[in-house]
Order: structure tokens, then C-alpha cells, then sequence
């Protein structure tokens, strides 16, 4: 009875502990969860207090105002962590604090009339004056104090570093985009293969069975009777009008083949070679907007269009040292290209030195390829072309706006050039030197228009002396 009731009793206390092991659990979870909370509450508030105390140590600027002030107004002359024509501005008010004992009022100076700080004799803008070759920095006297203090806010900031996309995410988002999209070609490919080995064998099992039905029922296949016959190789050698019919359409194949084969010696349409340093006329001429005569120049003048002196790719790139950077990704990903690299290849070529901002007088050649290359007995005058006939570079060399690489878009034959002066009409307006020849030959053929052949666009020596 003792132990009965023991046992009756250890029941009772167990099922009493059941609704409180639940409870302890409820509070455990409960607990654990605000803990949670209160941790994340924690570390934004740790990271807000750290951002507040940034733009404390910023003056209370606006840092995005800043940085449009920064790139409309200075980021010519300046960079924030290299020398450009001026020096480089991260952090510019705590160092300048630190090592020149210089406050905010400087600052102020310094930025809106810069010429009148050195004029008063102030050392260490007498200094910075020196120091850089004596170029004056633009002054800026419509900036208010506000303004100035939200470039400080942007040029003390520290940098914002976007996280690295891992490359399995990458992988990841494709596949899950082409998941989206729809059953995979490997899928499909994969199932046409199955069903084409399917039929297959269905074909060789259903031969066989009737291969055994007529074998069965004494029936003689095909092949059997066949092998009776005359083969067909000596049948066809027998018929000589087939012979003779073959023989002339191989000779006439033949004759076509190899004449358009030799019409396109010399004719190199198509021709894309790779340069010792990429341009991208798509970005300069397309977006960019960069007219295709800054830099062919002589093409308003000259026989020859030219190559560009690299001083003219320095115009824009003593300052432009690198691309934005969805430029460059898109380089790398689209055409496998880093656009900054290619900049430095330039400096490398022209002795540009990006830390101290001057040529080293060590310059290197760059073996350029020509791509467009006319025989040496045809002549062409792009002056007569660009400057008098007012012909748009596109209509010879195609889009060369959308082109990331450069290649040869027309054929420049002969029979191509003729074609274009047949149906190029002459612009005559506005010009007193076509005024009489203009009537003369109006009435000779009738016209009121007349085109670069009627002007004696055909005749050899135009082209060829």
C-alpha cells in the first residue's frame, strides 16, 4: 500500500511539474526573444551614435550636398585621396588642423578668394602656391559658409564600400532568373535526345520483326535482288548526257566560287584588329557626345584624316583617371575590358606621373593598327569629302558611335565609291563656285539636281593619276 501510494503520489507530483515545464519553457523563449531585440536595438543604436558622431566630426554638413558641390565645382582640379592639378581634399580640415594649426575660417578664405588670401601674405597659402607650380585655384565668392561646410562633410566622410557580390550569388540570381524563365535548353535538349534514341530503337525493332515475317513467308528482301543489279556508280558512267551535264555545272560552280573568291583580294570589310590600348568609340563619340573632329582634326583639311596626337587624349585624361563604376563593370562584363587599366597604359605611354602631376619626359610609341587602308593607286581627300561635300563620317565608317571596338563597315571598292557618286547629290547652295558650272549642266541634262557623277564624279583621273 506504502508503495502504491508512493507511486500515486510521484503521479500526482509529475503531472503537477507537466504545466510548469511548459511555462519555464514559454518564459525561456520569451525571454531569449527580447533579449534579441534589445541586442539589435543595441547595435543601431551604437552605429547611429557612430554616424552622429561623423557628422559631428564632419561640421555638421551634408555630405551628399557636398558631394554635388565637390563634382561640379572642384573635382576638376581635385581628387579626394590623390594629387590632380591641386591636392587631395580627404580629410583636408583635420589635417590642415593637426599639422598647421589652420581652423575653419581659413577654409573660408582660402575658398572664396584664394588669390586675395596669398596677396595678404598668409604663409602657408604662399606655401600651397609654390607648391603647385603657382596655378591658381578658382576662386569661389558665392559659396556661403553652409556650402563650404557640406564639401567638408563629403571630403570627411569616410568612403562607402560596397559590399563584393559573392560570385555563387551571382551564379545563384542567374540561375534562378533562367529557373524563372522557364525549362532550360539543357532540359529540352536533353529530352529530344531520349525521344530521337526512342525512335531509334523502335525503327530497329520493328526492321527486325518484319525482316523475320518475310523470312518466314519466303518472301526475297531488297537488298538481295539488288545485289543483282548494275551498281550505280557505273550506271550513271554509261549515261553521257548526265556525264556531260555534271562536268558543266562543276565547271560553272567553279567559276563562281573562285571569281567572287578573288573580286574580295584586298576588300577587308569586316576587319576588327585589336589596339595596343582600347578606345571605346562608344563611349567617347556615343556617350560622350566627344565630335568625331576633335580628335580627327586634319580630316577638315587634310588628305588624310590622321591619328590622334596621345596630347589629345591628355586634354581630358590628366583629370579623368579613372571611369565611374558601373562604367567599369559594364567594361569588364560586357566587352572583358578594364577601362582604368587602359588609362594607365596611356600614362605609361605619354610618361605621365599621376603622384607628382607631371610628364617625365620618358615617352613610349604606340604601335597603333590601321584598320582602314586604300590601295596605293586610288586617291581619296577627306577634306573634299568632310569640308566641301559636308558628308557625316557615319556614311563611309558606319556607327562608329555605337562601335566598343573599331572596324572597317564598308567595303571601300571601287564599284562602292562609284555607286555613292551616282546617287550623292551635289550641295551647290551657298557656294559661288558651282553657280555657273551648276546651270551649265542643269540644261545639259535636265536636272535640277545634279549628282557627284554629273559633276564628273566617273571620271578616271579623279581618283586615279
Amino acid at each position: 500500500m506504502k508503495l502504491s501510494c508512493q507511486n500515486i503520489d510521484r503521479n500526482k507530483i509529475h503531472m503537477k511539474k507537466v504545466p510548469y515545464r511548459h511555462s519555464i519553457s514559454k518564459v525561456l523563449g520569451v525571454t531569449l526573444f527580447v533579449f534579441l531585440l534589445f541586442s539589435v536595438s543595441i547595435s543601431a543604436q551604437e552605429d547611429g551614435a557612430a554616424d552622429e558622431a561623423a557628422t559631428e566630426a564632419a561640421g555638421a554638413g551634408d555630405p551628399a550636398k557636398g558631394k554635388a558641390l565637390f563634382n561640379q565645382n572642384c573635382a576638376a582640379c581635385h581628387a579626394l585621396n590623390r594629387k590632380m592639378t591641386g591636392p587631395a581634399l580627404a580629410n583636408v580640415e583635420t589635417r590642415l588642423s593637426d599639422d598647421e594649426g589652420l581652423d575653419r575660417e581659413w577654409l573660408y578664405k582660402w575658398i572664396k578668394n584664394s588669390p586675395g588670401l596669398i596677396a595678404s601674405g598668409d604663409a602657408y597659402a604662399k606655401k600651397v602656391y609654390a607648391e603647385y607650380n603657382q596655378a591658381a585655384m578658382t576662386p569661389f565668392p558665392t559659396f556661403s559658409n553652409e556650402d563650404i561646410d557640406n564639401i567638408l562633410a563629403y571630403t570627411a566622410a569616410p568612403p562607402k564600400t560596397a559590399a563584393p557580390a559573392a560570385a555563387g550569388e551571382d551564379a545563384a540570381a542567374a540561375s534562378g532568373a533562367a529557373a524563372s524563365g522557364g525549362i532550360s535548353n539543357e532540359v529540352i535538349l536533353g529530352a529530344l535526345a531520349l525521344v530521337f534514341a526512342l525512335l531509334v530503337g523502335m525503327l530497329f525493332l520493328v526492321n527486325k520483326t518484319l525482316r523475320r515475317i518475310a523470312e518466314a513467308n519466303g518472301v526475297v528482301l531488297e537488298d538481295e535482288a539488288s545485289a543483282k543489279r548494275l551498281p550505280l556508280w557505273k550506271a550513271f558512267a554509261k549515261n553521257q548526257f548526265l556525264v556531260l551535264v555534271t562536268v558543266i555545272f562543276l565547271l560553272l560552280g567553279s567559276a563562281y566560287f573562285a571569281y567572287g573568291w578573288m573580286m574580295q583580294v584586298g576588300v577587308d570589310q569586316g576587319y576588327q584588329p585589336i589596339q595596343p590600348i582600347h578606345y571605346s568609340h562608344r563611349i567617347h563619340a556615343g556617350d560622350n557626345k566627344i565630335e568625331c573632329k576633335y580628335c580627327h582634326s586634319s580630316a577638315r583639311v587634310s588628305k588624310t584624316s590622321g591619328i590622334p596626337a596621345l596630347n589629345v587624349c591628355m586634354n581630358c585624361h590628366k583629370s579623368i583617371y579613372q571611369v565611374a563604376d558601373e562604367t567599369l563593370e559594364e567594361g569588364k562584363r560586357e566587352y572583358g575590358v578594364d577601362y582604368n587599366k587602359e588609362i594607365k597604359k596611356l600614362y605609361a605611354a605619354v610618361g605621365w606621373d599621376e603622384e607628382n602631376q607631371k610628364y617625365t619626359g620618358e615617352s613610349k610609341p604606340v604601335e597603333w593598327v590601321r584598320i582602314h587602308n586604300l590601295p596605293d593607286f586610288a586617291y581619296f581627300n577627306h577634306s573634299q569629302h568632310v569640308s566641301v561635300a559636308g558628308i557625316e563620317c557615319q556614311q563611309c565608317h558606319g556607327p562608329v558611335e555605337e562601335m566598343e571596338v573599331m572596324y572597317q563597315f564598308s567595303p571601300l571598292t571601287m564599284g562602292w565609291c562609284i555607286n555613292c557618286h551616282r546617287e550623292t547629290e551635289i550641295k551647290v547652295e551657298g557656294n559661288a563656285y558651282y553657280d555657273k558650272i551648276h546651270t551649265e549642266l542643269s540644261k545639259k541634262y535636265g536636272v535640277e539636281k545634279l549628282t557627284a557623277a554629273q559633276m564628273g564624279g566617273l571620271e578616271c583621273g579623279k581618283c586615279h593619276y
